[in-house]
């Protein structure tokens, strides 16, 4: 367990200091949450921030009961029990099939030197297109699956252009995306209700739904957690269940109040704290490491 006394004591130019030394290595795995949207005005970002805030979306076409409005899995699943598995799929699409602004975070990822996978865990594609973009990158991504979509599988694999492609192809890309909740390009593929994540997390702990290649990437580096939070069960344990098996030594950007089980999550997990504000975060990072 993380001795909390040692990483309070810890200042913030330390801690950026080893996040931007392992980055340099190649050694860390950048976690990628909703939360980075948060740097747009909310009247440049026309997709949710947040599950609240997609959950808020979907009521919007689709009015649940009043006591689970609130909460997104069951909002989705609602809609998915009585308007059916393509309506859910379509209005998700509608939602999340947006050109989106990079916000400062999704651009300073896109151009890292080659991190060996980016966790990408929201539903949009702004990171794929900025990777797309760039000519001399060596990449692709793998994408998690709702039963309905996946026939029996738990993710597919997709090459720059969106073709899908055999799981094969994924050992020769230089950066692995990994998208362990769907996303809307190039398939609209969907992890998002509560029936998708009772089959996923019978199975997770266990490790069957993470790819092989994704548990190769992870051995032995440390993760970053950008934009997320982790107040949520859900977040929690597939944070947990994708970072198992790695590094002991993690770095999360969350500035000000934890909450309790936040708090608790961080210390059983081996995660420190940068608490400063996301942007300014990858811009100190950045600048420690000369980019």
């Amino acid at each position: 367990m993380t001795d909390t006394a040692v990483i309070d004591s810890m200042d913030t130019d330390t801690i950026v200091a080893e996040i931007a030394a392992a980055l340099k290595a190649r050694g860390v795995v950048p976690y990628l949450g909703p939360g980075a949207f948060a740097l747009l005005p909310e009247a440049d970002c026309p997709i949710p921030r947040t599950s609240l805030e997609l959950a808020q979306r979907l009521n919007a076409k689709v009015a649940a009961p009043g006591r689970i409005r609130s909460q997104l899995t069951a909002v989705a699943q609602f809609i998915e029990s009585r308007r059916h598995r393509k309506t859910l799929d379509g209005i998700l699409n509608e939602i999340f099939k947006r050109d989106v602004p990079a916000t400062p975070v999704h651009q300073w990822l896109a151009t890292l030197p080659a991190p060996p996978m980016i966790v990408d865990v929201w539903y949009d594609n702004t990171l794929e297109s900025l990777l797309t973009a760039a000519p001399d990158r060596s990449w692709g991504q793998i994408q998690g699956l709702s039963h309905p979509q996946g026939v029996g599988e738990w993710v597919k694999y997709y090459a720059p252009g969106g073709a899908e492609v055999e799981a094969g192809a994924a050992s020769g890309w230089e950066t692995l995306l990994y998208k362990p909740s769907g996303s809307a390009a190039p398939a609209g593929n969907y992890l998002i209700s509560d029936s998708d994540f009772v089959e996923i997390l019978t199975e997770i702990d266990i490790q069957t739904p993470i790819p092989a290649v994704v548990q190769e990437r992870r051995a032995g580096r440390s993760f970053l957690y950008l934009g997320c939070r982790f107040d949520q069960e859900i977040q929690r344990t597939f944070a947990r269940q994708i970072a198992k098996r790695s590094s002991d030594r993690h770095w999360a950007v969350i500035e000000g109040e934890l909450s309790k089980n936040e708090a608790r999550f961080l210390e059983l997990q081996n995660i420190t704290r940068l608490d400063l504000p996301l942007d300014e975060a990858v811009r100190r990072i950045g600048d420690a490491m000369g980019t």
